[in-house]
C-alpha cells in the first residue's frame, strides 16, 4: 500500500503480461478445474466477493478473494474497495489491463480472483433449510445465474446443481448472479436421486415445476391462505409453509421423467395471456416467492400464538 492507501503506486500496465493472461485463462473451465479459482468482474460480483472474504476470516476461516485488480477511476468511485480488499493481494491495473483479464469487454474497473466457494450437499441439508432450488441439467449460465439471483432474494437457504448442470464459476453466470453467488450456499453435481432421497428423509417436500403439472400454483396458493386463514376445512394438497426443494428442469426440454418421478406433486405457473410458457427464471422466481411467502406468513402466525 502506498501512502495514500492505495494498493502501489504504478499500476499493472502491459495487457500482455504473463500475470495478465495467467488472470485470463480463469475464463475458461480447465484453467478454472485445475486451480479451483474463478473470476469476479464488476463493483458489484467483487464487493460481495470481499465481504464474504471479510466475513470469513473474522470467524477464522480461509478466505475467498487472492487478488484484486483495480483502476484508479474505479478506487475513487468506490473508495469502500480499499478497506474491503485487505488481507488480499490488491493491485492497480489500467483499464487495457482489466480489459484483457476479464471476458468483457468492460469489467468496470475491477476484477478478483476468487477460490470455489461452493458447499457440501450433506452440510446444506444438516444446517435444516427450508427452501432449497434444485436445477435440474439446466446448461445456460445467465439462467442459471438469474435462478441463484431469484433464489437469494427469495431468503432460500441454498441452491443445488444437478450433474450436466452449467458451470457455475462460468463468467457469464457469476456476472448473472449480481454478487448473489456470495451469498448463499451453492451445491454442484448433486445426483437428483440421492438429493430427492435425502431430502424426504429430513422431511422436505420436493415440488416438480412442470407447465403441464397436475396442481395449479395460484389454485394452491388460494388453498393455503384458506386454510391458514379459517383454520378449518380440508388441508390443502400441499403446505406451501413446510420445508420444500423445488426442481427446475432444463430450459428446452423441462425435467425429465426420471426428474418428475423423485417429486411429490408437480406444479404448474398458470398462463392467463397468449404466451406459450414463461422463461427458466420467471417461473423459478413465481414458485420460490410462494414457497417463501407461504413460510414468512406461517412463522409470522406462530409468532402471534406464541406471544398469546
Amino acid at each position: 500500500m502506498n501512502e495514500t492507501g492505495r494498493p502501489q503506486d504504478f499500476p499493472l500496465s502491459n495487457p500482455r503480461a504473463d500475470r495478465v493472461r495467467d488472470v485470463a485463462k480463469l475464463a475458461g473451465r480447465p484453467a478454472r478445474l485445475k486451480r479451483g479459482q474463478f473470476l469476479a468482474e464488476g463493483p458489484q460480483a467483487v464487493r460481495e466477493a470481499l465481504k464474504l472474504h471479510q466475513r470469513r476470516l473474522a470467524a477464522g476461516a480461509p478466505g475467498v478473494v487472492t487478488e484484486v485488480f483495480a483502476s484508479e477511476s474505479c478506487l475513487d468511485r468506490f473508495p469502500e474497495f480499499e478497506e474491503l480488499a485487505e488481507g488480499t493481494n490488491a493491485r492497480l491495473a489500467t483499464d487495457e489491463v482489466l480489459a484483457a483479464m476479464a471476458d468483457t469487454v468492460n469489467p468496470q474497473g475491477i476484477v478478483a480472483v476468487c477460490r470455489f466457494v461452493d458447499a457440501a450437499l450433506a452440510d446444506v441439508l444438516d444446517a435444516g433449510p427450508r427452501l432449497l432450488a434444485v436445477l435440474c441439467q439446466v446448461r445456460d449460465p445467465g439462467n442459471a445465474g438469474t435462478v441463484l439471483r431469484a433464489a437469494d432474494s427469495a431468503g432460500a437457504d441454498a441452491v443445488v446443481f444437478t450433474a450436466s448442470s452449467v458451470d457455475i464459476y462460468n463468467p457469464k453466470a457469476v456476472r448473472s448472479t449480481a454478487g448473489s453467488l456470495f451469498h448463499l450456499p451453492v451445491v454442484l453435481a448433486a445426483d437428483p436421486a440421492e438429493l430427492a432421497t435425502a431430502c424426504k428423509a429430513q422431511g422436505i417436500g420436493i415440488l416438480a415445476a412442470d407447465g403441464h403439472g397436475h396442481l395449479n400454483l395460484d389454485v394452491l396458493q388460494d388453498e393455503n391462505a384458506r386454510r391458514r386463514l379459517t383454520g378449518a376445512g380440508p388441508d390443502s394438497v400441499y403446505d406451501l409453509a413446510k420445508p420444500t426443494a423445488w426442481f427446475f428442469g432444463n430450459e428446452a426440454q423441462g425435467l425429465s421423467e426420471e426428474e418428475l418421478e423423485l417429486a411429490d406433486h408437480r406444479v404448474a405457473v398458470p398462463v392467463y395471456g397468449a404466451a406459450e410458457s414463461l422463461n427458466l427464471g420467471t417461473a423459478a422466481t413465481v414458485c420460490l416467492y410462494a414457497s417463501a411467502r407461504s413460510q414468512r406468513r406461517a412463522a409470522a402466525t406462530a409468532g402471534q400464538e406464541q406471544a398469546v
